[in-house]
């Protein structure tokens, strides 16, 4: 068996490192330690794929339901209400917006790659909206390694009097970067949004079809869907209980930029990945200057940004 290829995979060692396969953001001793665990036995009990070498090829089966899932992830990135998509582009304007002197004013000591998170929160709630960093854990049971994970939500205030969280996660591909994938399924990976925008009911439905996908690439070189991309841990690091901060609660004051290495490639990684899907797709729109600070009471009832 050729066990070697999760260790000799980049997508692998980042998994490893962040303790959860992408996103940066928190990473505890106990949830590295579990997935290191979890990788252990996944290699230890054999079901580390065979020797096949076929790294880039698409077998003729399956490709249907391959095409059918791209059409899919297609239609989920054009389903949005007005308050989503302006949700949409305010994200995407504001992501752009920050440089890397705004990252160091925004933590104390060392940095673990989430000042980009707390400076987008910063913008989006000084223009009305209710957003938070939410910090995710769950525990380990017998199919899923413990984690946690770092995001953003939005709270959508309905004119009926309830709400509904909106996910605003700004390193979406990561959480389905696999080893040895096929061609197909790497286009598939590179439509997804670069920034999800969006509820956590459609968020389900990119998860489930991502973890198809995955499914068929893997099988194309006799390899499992290992337990860190299966269906139940994509769906712990935004289902599970957070807790859901403004800032680092910490004092503000300027740190040196050795401090924010983490958090300056990420960014720069960021408006690269945003370029690019602006000149791919033209997706970003410019926003009318007077609707930008146009506040919908809806979005951040009865209290002020800061």
């Amino acid at each position: 068996m050729n066990c070697g290829v999760w260790a000799a995979s980049g997508v692998w060692a980042n998994q490893m490192v962040n303790g959860r396969g992408g996103g940066g953001g928190v990473v505890s001793y106990e949830s590295e330690h579990d997935l290191a665990m979890m990788v252990s036995e996944f290699m230890e009990n054999g079901n580390c794929g065979g020797t096949d070498s076929r790294y880039s090829s698409d077998s003729d089966s399956g490709l249907p339901e391959l095409v059918q899932l791209a059409d899919k992830i297609s239609y989920l990135r054009l389903v949005m209400d007005q308050f989503e998509t302006e949700l949409f582009s305010v994200v995407h304007s504001h992501a752009l917006s920050i440089n890397e002197r705004d990252l160091y004013f925004a933590h104390l000591g060392l940095c673990n790659a989430s000042c980009v998170r707390y400076s987008l929160v910063k913008l989006l709630r000084l223009s009305g909206y209710d957003a938070g960093v939410c910090i995710s854990q769950w525990q380990r049971n017998s199919s899923v390694p413990g984690g946690d994970h770092e995001y953003i939500d939005v709270v959508r205030y309905n004119d009926t009097g309830s709400t509904e969280r909106l996910i605003v996660d700004i390193d979406f591909r990561s959480h389905f970067e696999i080893a040895r994938a096929v061609d197909s399924y790497d286009k598939i990976l590179n439509s997804l949004p670069v920034i999800y925008v969006g509820s956590l009911a459609k968020l389900k439905q990119f998860l489930q079809a991502m973890v198809e996908a995955a499914k068929f690439s893997l099988k194309q070189n006799s390899m499992p869907l290992p337990p860190w991309r299966s269906y139940a841990y994509l769906q712990a690091k935004w289902q599970s209980p957070y807790d859901r901060k403004f800032d680092h609660d910490v004092q503000i004051h300027y740190t040196i930029p050795a401090e924010h290495n983490k958090c300056v490639g990420h960014l720069k990684r960021l408006h690269s990945s945003l370029q690019s899907e602006i000149e791919g797709e033209r997706i970003l729109k410019p926003l009318n200057s007077d609707r930008r600070f146009n506040f919908d009471r809806r979005r951040l009832p009865n209290f002020h940004a800061f």
